[in-house]
């Protein structure tokens, strides 16, 4: 399975998740373009990185400000956002723009289904089943 090289932003503060994520990334076919643990450190990093795909934590070193982030961040043309998160009661009912939910702790191989699904869904790419461990938003 290969990600096209679509360009994946990380914005998580747990340094270990990130550097984990990064690895996945590179052997799914992603390019990781960038790793923010604050949210005005993601703001500005999107700016200038244009990510496709951002995966966003909802908690991360500045509080709970994932969720601002995934507003910012999925008002790009072309940056689709996907929460990766513990607290998924923290997400508002219309996913602040993201397009879904990953729960933690999650494994590679959902990370993966995630990545291709949005790929597909919103990237010109093949279509794919919605993979169990992903909540999609709800229809607009």
């Amino acid at each position: 399975m290969s990600g096209g090289g679509l360009r994946v932003m990380i914005v998580e503060d747990e340094a270990f998740i990130a550097l984990e994520l990064e690895c996945l990334l590179e052997e799914a076919g992603y390019v990781p373009v960038g790793v923010a643990a604050r949210s005005g450190e993601a703001i500005a990093l999107a700016r200038d990185l244009a990510p496709d795909i951002a995966l966003v934590d909802i908690h991360l070193a500045d509080g709970p400000t994932g969720v601002a982030v995934a507003q910012a961040l999925s008002a790009r043309p072309g940056t689709t956002v996907l929460f990766t998160t513990a607290n998924a009661k923290r997400v508002p009912p219309d996913f602040a723009g993201a397009v879904g939910i990953i729960a933690k702790p999650y494994s590679e191989r959902v990370i993966r289904a995630a990545l291709a699904y949005v790929a597909g869904r919103y990237h010109g790419g093949v279509p794919a089943e919605v993979p169990d461990g992903v909540v999609l938003a709800p229809a607009p």
